[in-house]
C-alpha cells in the first residue's frame, strides 16, 4: 500500500512517500514561499524520483489542522483535488499528534505546540512511547500560560517541539517546574513521514473517508472572521 503524506499546517510544506513500511521519499521545505507555490511541485518531483505514478496511490493522510487557516486550505483543496480524482481514501491526520509522533517511542511525554498568535499556541500533550499516540490533553488553543500549568499539573519529564518553541521559549524556561527537553532540530517542525505513518495506522482502524468528507478542523475564527465579528459589535 502507498500512502501519500501531507503536511502544510505551519510553516514547513512537507510531502512522504510510505510504502508499507518503507520511507520512499520525503521533501520538505521551510522558506518564505508560500504553499501554494510549492506543495504540488513538491508530489510531482518527489513522486518522479522514486519513480511512483500518482496513480499507483492507495491513500492520501493530510494534516488536518489545527494551524495556519491559509495552509491547511491549501493542504485540504490539494488532497481532496488529488483522492476525488483518483477514487482513493483521505486520512485525517490531527496536525499536533502527526508533530507529537516525530518523537514515537519516547518516554517522555510529548507537548507539541504551534504558534497561533495573539500570545496563544495551538497543542496537546501526548505519550507516543506505542504505536499510536494517547492523548493526556487534546489539541486545543490557548495561552502559553495554560500550556504550563497543564504540563506542571502532570507532573512528568516532557520535551517540546513545534514552531511555538522560538516563541515561547523564555517563558517556558522560566515558568515550568518539571524537567524537560526541547526537541532536536531534526524533528523539531512538521514531518509528512510522520502524518503518513499515522495515515496508516488510522487507515487500518478504518479511518479513512471519501474526499467530499474531509474538512480541515480550525478550532477558532480565522483574523478575518474575528475581525468582521469585531466592527458588527
Amino acid at each position: 500500500m502507498k500512502i501519500l503524506g501531507i503536511d502544510s499546517s505551519g510553516l514547513v510544506a512537507t510531502v512522504a512517500l510510505l510504502d508499507q513500511d518503507i520511507l520512499v521519499g520525503e521533501y520538505t521545505i521551510h522558506n518564505k514561499k508560500t504553499h501554494s507555490q510549492t506543495l504540488l511541485p513538491m508530489i510531482d518531483t518527489m513522486l518522479q524520483m522514486a519513480d511512483v505514478a500518482v496513480e499507483e496511490l492507495d491513500a492520501l493522510a493530510v494534516s488536518a489542522g489545527p494551524g495556519s487557516f491559509t495552509g491547511l486550505r491549501i493542504g485540504a483543496s490539494t488532497a481532496k483535488g488529488l483522492a476525488q480524482g483518483l477514487n482513493i481514501p483521505i486520512v485525517a491526520v490531527p496536525s499536533l499528534e502527526g508533530l507529537a509522533y516525530n518523537l514515537q517511542g519516547v518516554d517522555s511525554l510529548v507537548v507539541p505546540m504551534m504558534d497561533a498568535r495573539r500570545k496563544q499556541a495551538y497543542y496537546g500533550i501526548y505519550r507516543v512511547k506505542e504505536d499510536c499516540p494517547e492523548v493526556l490533553v487534546d489539541q486545543t488553543a490557548g495561552p502559553i500560560e495554560e500550556v504550563i500549568e497543564k504540563v506542571n499539573q502532570l507532573g512528568q519529564p516532557c520535551i517540546f517541539l513545534g514552531d511555538g518553541c522560538p516563541v515561547f521559549r523564555q517563558t517556558i524556561e522560566e515558568e515550568v517546574e518539571v524537567p524537560f527537553q526541547w526537541a532536536a532540530d531534526s524533528v523539531r517542525y512538521q514531518k509528512a513521514a510522520s502524518v503518513a505513518a499515522l495515515g496508516k495506522l488510522y487507515l487500518a482502524q478504518g479511518k479513512g473517508m471519501a474526499a467530499g468528507d474531509f474538512a480541515p478542523v480550525y478550532l477558532r475564527l480565522s483574523q478575518a472572521e474575528r475581525e468582521r465579528m469585531e466592527k458588527k459589535k
